[in-house]
């Protein structure tokens, strides 16, 4: 598969059509065979790809992502289409009636918008096992999970049926794919990207962000995104090793590559990082309730019942309680400015472990099993916590599954996570290592 980046400049050149690399994403997306698409938007791709191939035979430049083919998790906002948010319940709610704002910067990039993806119902877990879309499956092994709860986007990208997609995270929703599908995958900055548009899930977490197989994709994309370049980091930066609880439930090659990249690191533990996540999980849970809680009571049974008890519980949670998780985070972030101070980027596992498998979907933790569609993200959430951005890369690992880590920055600090980034992948410790599928989705 070709990448964002050598799509546009493919496409502005003119050495390839806009409408024929929509055409051929297009019939990936049709064919896919991982239950990663919930939507084909036929119509509207190829009056895309048209208008941007006019723009390029009139020898205009019609952007940077010039005829990139692109697909969105289905809570993003598509003019004239429903906005089910992963779940049947919402499958004849009114049209959309404008795109969501990430959208339509991307269009106005010139990239082409193909479709919907799968998810967790309204992105509640870490496993896109979805009683009403079916269970997307792992490109590089179709028995085992993709992850969630944008699961659908990852497994379109990780099978080559498009060069990128967008998806959120609220609790590591993004990392968590990225880790087991073998993709870059963006948390940023909280509130640093457009959410207009998008359906919520928790406003004191939610952030969209992108999926790509290389960081140049990344860049690009994200600085469609913001509206901006991303700023370049001026200096190497300072590294630090998060220990405790992150190295306890890791995989040995996690451990392995955290330690050849920072191998004179010092290894740093995060305050009461189990009651963060504890607190992110109370948050998550109050605010995901009090949103669907009159839809709940309207009509319960249409809600998939996976999902449907732990929004009735976050319902129910006293609201003194909800106050004092928050005040916990305002003294949390509070300890955390030391550190802050002193690196640019912190070094974690993402997921704990390589994707599970869909038949007994279980994985440790603490030496106990336990459900994967919830400790999953035992190492993103507590992070989520903190409001950084995170940049999920993967760890090169031919003929094995996928494991992921996070870099972790400052407010601000992206383009050190980039830069880090890209030195890891020159040292040949991350990188992209595609499954066979991915054929399927070759852009030209």
């Amino acid at each position: 598969m070709r990448t964002a980046t050598q799509i546009a400049a493919a496409v502005r050149a003119g050495e390839v059509s806009a409408i024929t690399v929509t055409t051929r994403a297009l019939d990936a997306l049709a064919a896919d065979p991982h239950v990663a698409v919930t939507r084909v938007l036929a119509e509207r791709a190829m009056a895309e790809a048209a208008a941007v191939a006019t723009t390029v035979a009139c020898k205009r430049d019609p952007g940077p992502l010039a005829g990139v083919p692109y697909a969105v998790k289905d809570l993003f906002d598509v003019a004239g289409h429903p906005t089910t948010a992963g779940s049947a319940a919402r499958a004849a709610s009114a049209p959309a009636a404008t795109d969501a704002e990430a959208i339509r910067r991307l269009r106005g990039a010139g990239a082409v918008l193909c479709g919907t993806l799968n998810m967790d119902a309204f992105a509640y877990g870490f496993a896109t096992v979805n009683a009403d879309y079916g269970t997307t499956r792992n490109p590089h092994d179709p028995a085992r999970l993709a992850g969630g709860s944008s699961g659908g986007s990852a497994a379109a990208v990780a099978a080559g049926l498009v060069p990128f997609a967008l998806g959120s995270d609220t609790n590591g929703s993004v990392r968590v794919p990225a880790s087991l599908c073998g993709l870059y995958g963006l948390k940023p900055a909280h509130g640093s990207l457009p959410l207009a548009g998008t359906f919520p899930f928790a406003e004191s977490f939610d952030d969209v962000g992108p999926f790509t197989t290389c960081l140049d994709d990344m860049a690009l994309v994200w600085g469609v995104l913001r509206g901006e370049p991303v700023p370049d980091a001026v200096a190497r930066p300072r590294v630090a090793r998060l220990g405790g609880r992150f190295r306890a439930n890791a995989d040995p090659a996690q451990l392995a590559a955290i330690d050849a990249i920072a191998p004179d690191a010092p290894v740093i533990e995060l305050p009461d990082i189990a009651r963060a996540r504890s607190a992110a999980f109370l948050i998550t849970a109050y605010e995901g309730g009090h949103l669907h809680r009159e839809a709940l009571a309207a009509n319960a049974m249409a809600y998939d019942p996976a999902v449907r008890d732990r929004l009735i519980a976050g319902a129910l949670l006293p609201a003194a309680l909800y106050e004092r998780a928050l005040a916990f985070r305002t003294e949390f972030l509070a300890r955390m400015q030391p550190l802050l101070a002193e690196y640019d980027v912190l070094l974690a596992p993402a997921a704990p472990c390589a994707a599970p498998p869909i038949s007994d979907p279980r994985i440790v933790i603490d030496g106990v099993m336990s459900p994967a569609r919830s400790d999953l993200g035992i190492h993103t959430q507590p992070i989520t916590f903190t409001a950084l951005p995170v940049l999920a890369v993967p760890l090169r690992r031919p003929g094995a599954l996928p494991l992921g880590l996070q870099l972790i920055g400052k407010p601000g600090g992206e383009g050190a996570l980039l830069r880090l980034a890209a030195e890891l992948e020159a040292r040949d410790i991350t990188g992209v290592t595609m499954p066979d599928s991915a054929c399927a989705g070759e852009m030209t």
